[in-house]
């Protein structure tokens, strides 16, 4: 293991705030002199089935701990899930079902192992102490904590305000998350900057139950591909990491290059004097920003896919955007008829939600028959003289159009 001012450095990288840095000195030289690793905590509720990049930075984080030989504990918010987070809130989480959670979870659990070592990692469920807590148990808990500094959050601050609705479950959320820290003895706490305000309780609460408080290391909230909001699948600027290796490629490929550097620094094992060294290059014209990307794009995929799987997916992307020859597979869809309305096909075949943003991408101009492009609403796709005619609908969607067999 490496001492501890090395450990220090590689787990300060990509790292928003760190309370407190000697704390967290002091336990590495603690756990380097006791032989004993450091219990790293970091808590996900499973309320959507999908992780994306988004997720992998504290994912990422709690990797380096493990590089450096500490007990790594991804804890499922099972229970806390059916309170629902209010961090970043304006209004109360619609609540969720046990058997969504339950069902949330089962996916999370296989995803997690792109980045984290299987055998190294400990997953746990928090329903697995506070689910047990009797109704004495929980009013201790809470005589523990002021309302008045559960208010002073900014969320609730806000909500109260506005004479927006702040329910008594939802106090609570903080409290359980705090408690979590304590039923596991945790030596350090890891999450997003907009859990700061419950990661301090977690510290307080263990202080009240006798526990040495623990180091809470926050991370940046990744930004999306549009490089301004927060990345959401809600917000459609996310990557997801089962989301095929070519539409992983595409959609880094796509993004700025300032915030190519942000993905280096927060999405890979790169020191931040190569990603320096690498801006540089590229102030300088020594490098151009597009092979960098590419060189990003290709390390994320291989993280979730495999090098194999990243080296074709580079050969498709030069394949379509390069070469402008057409992708190696194409999905293939039918139609009944030899001729049908474009704008029906595009509805009828789920290509589009509605006739209204169907035929607005048509006049647009974002909808290609056969390498031409399409901009009257009112075309007939005609089958009549063709096998087959090829549909694109924007840079990067294409579906070959046949005539059912049947």
């Amino acid at each position: 293991m490496k001492d501890v001012e090395e450990q220090f450095k590689y787990l300060k990288k990509g790292c928003v705030e760190i309370i407190q840095e000697k704390e967290l000195k002091a336990k590495l030289t603690r756990s380097l002199k006791e032989h004993r690793p450091l219990k790293v905590k970091a808590g996900f509720d499973p309320t959507a089935p999908d992780i994306h990049l988004g997720h992998t930075v504290l994912l990422r984080k709690m990797k380096h701990f493990q590089d450096l030989g500490h007990d790594v504990i991804f804890l499922i918010g099972d229970f806390t899930g059916l309170i629902g987070d209010p961090s970043g809130r304006s209004s109360t989480r619609p609540p969720m079902t046990r058997e969504e959670i339950k069902k949330n979870a089962e996916t999370y659990k296989t995803q997690i192992f792109k980045i984290l070592n299987h055998k190294k990692t400990i997953i746990d469920f928090n329903s697995r102490w506070l689910g047990k807590l009797t109704s004495f148990e929980i009013i201790n808990l809470a005589a523990k904590y002021t309302v008045a500094r559960i208010l002073e959050r900014d969320d609730f601050t806000s909500r109260l305000q506005k004479g927006i609705p702040i329910f008594t479950h939802e106090i609570f959320y903080p409290l359980m998350q705090a408690y979590d820290s304590v039923a596991l003895k945790a030596d350090v706490e890891l999450g997003g900057t907009d859990q700061k305000f419950n990661l301090l309780v977690g510290r307080e609460i263990q202080r009240e139950f006798g526990q040495e408080p623990q180091v809470i290391i926050t991370m940046p909230l990744l930004e999306g591909l549009d490089g301004v909001e927060k990345m959401s699948k809600t917000l459609d600027n996310y990557v997801g990491i089962t989301e095929s290796p070519d539409e992983i490629y595409g959609k880094i490929m796509s993004i700025t290059d300032p915030l190519m550097f942000r993905y280096y620094e927060l999405l890979t094992d790169e020191s931040l004097s190569q990603i320096e060294k690498w801006k540089n290059e590229v102030k300088e014209r020594k490098i151009h920003p597009k092979d960098l990307k590419s060189q990003l794009a290709q390390s994320i995929v291989s993280d979730f896919w495999g090098k194999e799987e990243a080296g074709k997916a580079v050969e498709e992307f030069e394949r379509i955007f390069k070469k402008k020859e057409l992708p190696s597979k194409i999905e293939e869809m039918e139609v009944k008829t030899p001729e049908i309305s474009l704008i029906d096909f595009l509805v009828e075949k789920n290509i589009f939600p509605s006739r209204g943003e169907a035929k607005r991408t048509v006049r647009q101009g974002g909808v290609y028959l056969d390498g031409e492009r399409i901009e009257d609403i009112g075309f007939q796709i005609s089958l009549k003289d063709k096998s087959d005619v090829i549909l694109k609908i924007g840079k990067k969607n294409f579906y070959k159009i046949v005539t059912s067999k049947t």
